[in-house]
């Protein structure tokens, strides 16, 4: 069965469509991409895949698991094992690293989770990915460099175990060493946790160190091209001009 099945899907924002009939099939531990011009849709999909409310599906399903998640909120989502990484991560201000993900922990297990438990097998996890403690004390990306950012939401995915994680531009805005070290993280998950990924991005170098199955075009809403990574790489040199003709 499917993890994530996506059938005509129709989204729209204030009345706008952005995604115009997109299909999608995700296998239990298949590493998919998505590359696209600006506009595309691509952020839209992986927020509606995560359920946010400001975007309204018109028309179509998502099924993760065989079930459609359409009517079910944020949380639920979430405990049901799917993990969306943002293109930019938000600040907050006084609460800790390790604080937010105990909290982020507890809310998934819906269950308290000893302080000092937690705090043992959280520290294991930063050294197995090679990420300074003292990360932890910090407020949640509060004077965070963008490289730190984004290795803090690899962090979280490796706390929170998703199934099926959506990373949004995670490769956004990070120079060729937050971009390795990022992406260490992603393929020892891939790796030692056996996730599914589906990873959104505009350019071909973070597929240097994230080798997909399955990568997919898409223009104006819809998914118009797919392939291996040989697609991929004729996109670094010819641009997107040649599949918009093709759409």
């Amino acid at each position: 069965m499917a993890l994530l099945e996506i059938k005509d899907l129709h989204v729209e924002i204030e009345g706008k469509e952005i995604i115009k009939g997109l299909e999608l099939t995700i296998n239990p531990l298949e590493v998919h991409v998505i590359m696209g011009p600006n506009g595309s849709g691509k952020s839209t999909l992986s927020y509606t895949i995560m359920g946010h409310p400001r975007y309204k599906v018109t028309r179509g399903d998502i099924l993760y698991d065989g079930m459609s998640i359409l009517n079910l909120d944020v949380d639920e989502r979430a405990r049901k094992g799917l993990f969306l990484g943002f293109q930019y991560p938000m600040e907050v201000a006084g609460v800790s690293v390790e604080n937010f993900l105990r909290t982020a922990v507890e809310a998934k297990q819906q269950k308290e989770v000893p302080i000092l438990a937690f705090h043992k097998a959280l520290i294991k996890r930063v050294e197995a990915m090679s990420i300074p403690q003292s990360f932890l004390d910090r407020y949640l990306n509060e004077g965070f460099s963008g490289g730190e950012k984004k290795r803090n939401e690899i962090l979280q995915m490796a706390v929170l175990q998703p199934k099926l994680a959506v990373l949004d531009e995670i490769d956004s805005g990070l120079d060729i060493d937050a971009l390795r070290l990022v992406s260490e993280g992603i393929n020892k998950l891939i790796k030692e946790e056996q996730l599914t990924l589906l990873l959104i991005t505009h350019y071909q170098r973070i597929l240097d160190y994230i080798k997909p199955g399955f990568v997919h075009i898409m223009v104006d809403g819809r998914i118009v091209k797919s392939g291996g990574f040989e697609l991929a790489q004729q996109l670094d040199k010819m641009g997107y001009e040649w599949v918009k003709e093709e759409a």
